[in-house]
């Protein structure tokens, strides 16, 4: 295979790596840096939005060198990925937005295996197991565990408070195991945004989004710095925040507390509900008299999310090392 063909296929492979992350960041409680994991391209994406924040690269873009800036980025990378996450998000949203309504239960079972399998396949990762490691890690689900188990706010719809909530949204997004969908539904902004994007409704798309790109760029300079310094208790931490999110997508709930879809008092009408309390439990195998058929489904997805990682595991073992340019940022 020629040169040209290796390169073509490998950024296809970054486009569908893309697409993956942006499939795990539409729904509340999974996260596309998880996604990120399991492929192997997380550290090289942390690395390359820290370029943005260079001082090489601040400097060229004040002394209006814009060719050189740009090639200081690892743009190829960026783009194709990218590319894969907005369409994914475009053309599943409300894809979605309908499941997660009519059949949460099965679409929560399918990434709770998801979740799961990538805690054990995101653990290979650290080179050495002590102390100080398993405390990283249980201070990270101890935390995340919390977070998750917040009760949503309502919120206003102002350009401040929609640019804070893209700015904390994203550097959720980017950690494995805290969804920056959840982050906005703990801000009461999920629904709107979601809406947004249903409609086409560029304004708050554009406040969340620059808000997200400047707490991006600013965020990816701590991790990639956590990461070199103290790689393995980062991960370590990161695994513990993965497993702390489970309590988050746990197939089966009971509503304790809603709202209908605008108002601003908690209430127990008919109507579109928008939850804001949610207790896990342990479903019924039988019911009237019969096995519960909703649990066979449920456990044959949430297989089927294991087997999903470990595919992509394998899958993502064959692809391309990152390049010599990369690693030489990172040094």
């Amino acid at each position: 295979m020629s040169e040209k063909k290796d390169k073509k296929r490998n950024y296809l492979r970054i486009l569908f790596c893309g697409l993956c992350m942006g499939c795990a960041d539409v729904v509340p409680g999974v996260s596309g840096g998880t996604m990120a994991f399991i492929l192997g391209i997380y550290e090289e994406l942390i690395n390359s939005i820290r370029t943005f924040g260079s001082k090489q690269f601040l400097g060229s873009l004040l002394r209006f060198k814009f060719k050189d800036a740009f090639l200081q980025i690892n743009y190829k990378f960026l783009i194709s990925l990218g590319s894969g996450i907005v369409i994914a998000i475009l053309s599943l949203a409300k894809i979605i937005s309908w499941t997660l309504d009519k059949h949460a239960v099965l679409i929560w079972s399918f990434f709770f295996g998801l979740v799961l399998a990538s805690i054990f396949t995101v653990s290979k990762r650290i080179s050495a197991w002590n102390f100080r490691i398993f405390l990283s890690l249980a201070a990270g689900a101890i935390l995340s565990y919390i977070i998750v188990g917040a009760v949503p706010l309502q919120t206003p719809e102002t350009f401040i408070f929609l640019f804070t909530s893209g700015m904390l949204s994203i550097c959720a997004m980017i950690l494995p195991g805290i969804s920056g969908a959840y982050i906005l539904v703990l801000f009461g902004k999920y629904h709107f945004i979601l809406q947004a994007v249903n409609q086409r409704d560029i304004y708050p798309i554009m406040v969340v989004g620059l808000g997200a790109i400047i707490g991006l760029v600013s965020f990816t300079q701590v991790l990639g710095w956590l990461f070199k310094k103290y790689h393995d208790v980062t991960v370590a931490v990161l695994i513990g925040v993965m497993f702390g999110s489970l309590r988050k997508i746990w197939p089966w709930k009971l509503d304790i507390c809603w709202l209908l879809d605008g108002e601003k008092n908690f209430v127990m009408k008919h109507g579109k509900r928008i939850v804001t309390e949610q207790n896990n439990i342990i479903p019924e195998f039988m019911k009237n008299g019969s096995i519960n058929i909703e649990i066979i489904y449920a456990a044959t997805l949430l297989l089927v999310g294991i087997a999903v990682v470990i595919w992509l595991e394998s899958w993502a073992s064959k692809g391309e090392e990152p390049s010599e340019n990369m690693k030489s940022k990172k040094e």
